[in-house]
């Protein structure tokens, strides 16, 4: 996962590298250059390797690991795409993308396609004559370390495809996910820079406006670009949303704030804060740890839903919710800003709360079990935090109580509901 005062370009290239074929493509490239390598490297070597391998010998192994590495990567991605389908279907389409992104498939994939790569061009390279008696000892040698490479792959493989696509294992990686993300943002409330107060808000008028040039969510902002900008100004920047923010090319982003230095760094402000946060088509949960709390209760959802009907998997949803919610309650360690001139709003713990149990309320009212573990789990939170924490979790906990009153279908287990709640 990106840092949260990661540069713009760092950012990319993190999210170029976590792609499937990237991996694929240099482990293939490694592949081909160990077999091509075996017959120069025998050039190099000043002393005679004991022992004779024949052709024939190195090219039946080679012809093995090339159609067995073909036949097994085809079961893989056949494997792989039932698993993320799995995911689509029973969890939420935004967790697939953890699924696509997990390093031991990958890992694992690339091995496969590597090794297949690696078995082709030693048959080629063997059938042309260019391995001598050293290059055939070599290419064996390297040979036996690439089957156990694949053997050792391919039982960690078995044992990931137990649970890959699976529920459990796929709520999980969500909560890993969120986890991390919630972490990094409670050391860096403020991505490193200032917060943003009331007082500077009612200013926000008198500044210079930014507005975005694309429509979609916030990725990603570059603090240091933002910082480096401000200085070269003698100004400061202050951002009015936050990384997952949906926004248009109306609304401000930022607002711009200049010194009384007659410096400009260019003759257009503004594109370089644009050029400063990353806008796509999809959230993102490096610094975003509202994604993390909202795929979760998606995931709530889709198991509240009749064609699914699954409530104990929304009750383990509203316990790592719970837990997510707790880390973040947690006091982080007070830090002077890195970027003093770069001004950021908080994330509010109303919209933590409502990204976590606003959907789960509402369509698991009817079933008293959930609601019961509801009320527990904001009974809990209720306990933690800052006043605008156990604010917010008394909130969530009158309105899920609200949606319930309306909506359980005996009077009893509403009387058992009001019975249980304690805030």
């Amino acid at each position: 996962m990106a840092h949260p005062l990661s540069t713009r370009w760092t950012f990319l290239l993190r999210q170029f590298t976590r792609r499937l074929w990237v991996r694929a493509s240099a482990i293939g490239a490694v592949g081909i250059l160990a077999a091509i390598l075996a017959a120069v490297a025998e050039r190099f070597l000043p002393f005679e390797i004991p022992g004779s391998i024949k052709a024939d010998s190195v090219d039946t192994i080679l012809n093995i690991i090339a159609s067995s590495m073909l036949a097994v990567t085809t079961f893989s991605l056949s494997a792989m795409t039932s698993a993320y389908g799995s995911a689509t279907s029973n969890v939420t389409p935004r967790a697939t993308r953890l699924l696509v992104e997990d390093r031991l498939t990958q890992n694992v994939l690339s091995t496969f396609v590597g090794s297949f790569l690696y078995g082709i061009v030693g048959i080629v390279v063997l059938q042309t004559g260019a391995y001598g008696d050293k290059g055939r000892v070599i290419l064996f040698v390297v040979t036996i370390g690439v089957i156990v490479l694949i053997v050792f792959q391919l039982l960690r493989w078995i044992d990931h495809l137990t649970k890959l696509g699976r529920v459990g294992e796929t709520t999980s990686r969500i909560e890993e996910a969120a986890a991390e993300a919630i972490e990094v943002r409670r050391n860096n409330p403020y991505l490193g820079g200032s917060p943003l107060s009331q007082s500077d808000r009612s200013r926000l008028e008198d500044m210079t406006p930014v507005c975005a040039k694309a429509i979609g969510y916030i990725q990603h902002i570059d603090m240091h670009a933002l910082s480096d900008f401000a200085d070269s100004v003698d100004g400061n920047v202050y951002l009015v949303v936050n990384p997952g923010a949906f926004v248009y090319r109306n609304p401000p982003i930022a607002y711009l704030e200049r010194g009384d230095s007659e410096h400009e760094a260019q003759d257009a402000p503004e594109d370089t804060v644009r050029h400063a946060v990353t806008i796509g088509s999809d959230r993102s949960f490096d610094q975003d740890p509202r994604f993390g709390l909202v795929v979760l209760s998606e995931t709530a959802q889709r198991a509240l839903s009749p064609a699914v009907n699954d409530p104990g998997t929304a009750i383990d949803v509203l316990g790592r919710a719970t837990r997510l919610l707790s880390a973040w309650a947690e006091p982080a360690e007070d830090r002077e800003p890195s970027f003093p001139r770069v001004f950021v709003p908080a994330l509010e713990a109303d919209d933590l709360f409502e990204d976590a149990f606003m959907t789960i309320a509402r369509d698991g009212a009817q079933q008293v079990e959930v609601q019961l573990r509801l009320q527990k789990c904001l009974a809990v939170l209720a306990e933690t935090g800052d006043a605008a924490f156990r604010a917010a979790a008394r909130r969530q906990s009158m309105l899920a109580h609200q949606r319930a009153a309306k909506a359980l279908p005996i009077e009893a287990d509403l009387q058992r509901l009001r019975d249980d709640t304690r805030i």
